[in-house]
């Protein structure tokens, strides 16, 4: 278990599966039930405890600036990057602003519903420093409503991940939530790389774990998605806790 204070979310993608709608817009700061993805994240980070988030921007990066100054709760930093990173590389990039303890990454168009209790707060409570490197949030693919795939992972008894092999259907989807500690990082090449690096390099060590999601997730990645999750929300199918 630990105290979460320090997040990172990750904001600078070029959101091109969304388009046109992020051709003026980063992919973020799209509204969904009245606030923007961003707000909705930072929203879910301030009640976990966390006071303090780190976002990136590279694509329309003046907009996620704006937006962070918004913010009062969590208090938002922008890290700014000239070249886009991708997800191992921005982290890699904003690590000196994070600290040394572990903290949360969230996808900046990650949106989740909670179960009975906090997802954020969940994964916290669930993180072991000594035995884990990472520890993820993930869905059941098969309650995914949208495209995604034949799924990400696999878990053993202990909750350790593993990636599907040729032709196997993994049952659980990342969500884009996660805990990460700055170790994860060590040896991590500058510049632009995904997160799956990372990933495989502590999923051989046996120190990347995942945690089911008791709640909802909703896949965001082209416009329909957006407008399919809007109907659900108005209908009542499923509510902001």
């Amino acid at each position: 278990m630990i105290a979460l204070h320090t997040a990172m979310v990750l904001a600078a993608g070029l959101g091109t599966r969304m388009r046109p709608l992020t051709e003026t817009t980063p992919k973020p700061l799209l509204r969904l039930s009245g606030r923007t993805l961003l707000d909705h994240a930072l929203d879910r980070l301030s009640e976990a405890g966390v006071s303090r988030a780190v976002v990136n921007a590279h694509h329309l990066a003046s907009q996620v600036v704006a937006a962070c100054a918004a913010r009062e709760h969590p208090r938002c930093e922008p890290s700014l990057e000239d070249a886009l990173l991708e997800t191992g590389g921005g982290v890699l990039h904003a690590l000196p602003l994070l600290g040394d303890a572990p903290f949360a990454v969230v996808n900046g168009d990650a949106f989740w519903l909670n179960g009975p209790t906090p997802a954020l707060r969940r994964l916290a409570a669930a993180f072991d420093a000594e035995a884990m490197d990472g520890l993820l949030l993930l869905a059941r693919t098969a309650t995914v409503e949208g495209e995604v795939g034949r799924g990400d992972f696999l878990l053993d008894p202990l909750g350790r991940m593993r990636r599907p092999r040729e032709r196997e259907v993994a049952p659980y989807t990342f969500t884009g939530v996660q805990i990460l500690h700055p170790r994860l990082f060590q040896g991590a090449p500058a510049g632009p790389h995904s997160l799956n690096r990372e990933y495989d390099r502590a999923i051989e060590a046996e120190r990347l774990f995942g945690l089911v999601h008791d709640g909802a997730w909703f896949h965001l990645s082209v416009p329909g998605d957006l407008q399919h999750t809007e109907r659900r929300l108005e209908e009542g199918l499923a509510r902001l806790f």
